[in-house]
């Protein structure tokens, strides 16, 4: 995303023997979250909170609600329609989780959305509302282009390590895995199995971990970026499946990126 900062007001309030994410020697870090696999049979709100209420910042025009993440039938939509609230036109949805997770693999299987002006994202993100610095980590589908796909990082506030990644057929038109293996001195992409992206510049990875999210939102005012928008009816983005595996773990369903690493 571009270089505003997200405001988060938070309410916080099958194994595989064969296959580990391997990695040199985890330094320390904060994250508390253990390995997990979320399918959806259910919205488990002890697990993950749910934005509703309020909105990142003046260039989303969309307040989160609650009325725009379900589940149902193994699948988590997360929504955007046409919904006055005090200051805003629309309504979206986002989900995040209580808890923050550190080096590992981070996967999920997801429908983009589409239409100019959106944003279908998934992405850990840690910040001041937190007592830590900006660190984060994206692939953001920019719905003026669902052929592709937007990787990114900020480390403490600083982005601008953009990189646009071809996504076969179309990130809005079927399902598709994204995932990435967040180390300390490394950082690979993947989109459905296949490397897309490694940094190995420990300067462009973050070092504290973050929070997992999946959101649907639109902009207004980010043009440049989301290009402009316009809204031709509810928008919707799909998610079958969110993973974390952490450094040294087995690989947790059969279709984990982790299986797949020597």
């Amino acid at each position: 995303m571009p270089e505003f900062s997200r405001l988060r007001r938070l309410g916080l309030p099958v194994l595989l023997a064969a296959c580990v994410v391997t990695a040199q020697p985890v330094l320390a870090q904060e994250g508390t979250g253990g390995s997990f696999v979320e399918t959806f049979d259910k919205l488990d709100k002890t697990f993950w909170y749910v934005s509703d209420g309020w909105a990142n910042g003046a260039h989303q025009n969309c307040t989160w609600s609650k009325n725009q993440v379900q589940v149902e039938g193994g699948v988590l939509t997360l929504g955007f329609q046409a919904q006055q609230t005090a200051d805003r036109a629309y309504v979206c949805g986002e989900i995040q989780t209580r808890q923050r997770y550190g080096y590992g693999a981070y996967e999920i299987r997801m429908k983009a959305g589409s239409g100019s002006g959106t944003n279908s994202a998934f992405f850990t993100y840690i910040g001041p509302t937190d007592k830590k610095p900006h660190d984060e980590i994206d692939f953001e589908v920019l719905g003026k282009n669902t052929n592709q796909v937007q990787l990114n990082q900020y480390i403490s506030g600083k982005g601008g390590n953009e990189k646009l990644v071809p996504v076969e057929g179309g990130a809005d038109t079927a399902f598709h895995d994204y995932a990435f293996i967040w180390e300390k001195d490394r950082l690979r992409y993947f989109i459905d199995g296949r490397l897309v992206h490694e940094v190995t510049d420990p300067s462009k990875i973050p070092p504290n971990p973050q929070k997992i999210f999946a959101s649907l939102w639109a902009s207004d005012t980010s043009k440049q970026w989301l290009g402009s928008f316009s809204y031709a009816g509810p928008i919707t983005m799909q998610v079958d499946r969110i993973a974390f595996t952490a450094l040294g773990q087995t690989c947790r369903f059969p279709d984990s990126i982790v299986c797949t690493l020597d």
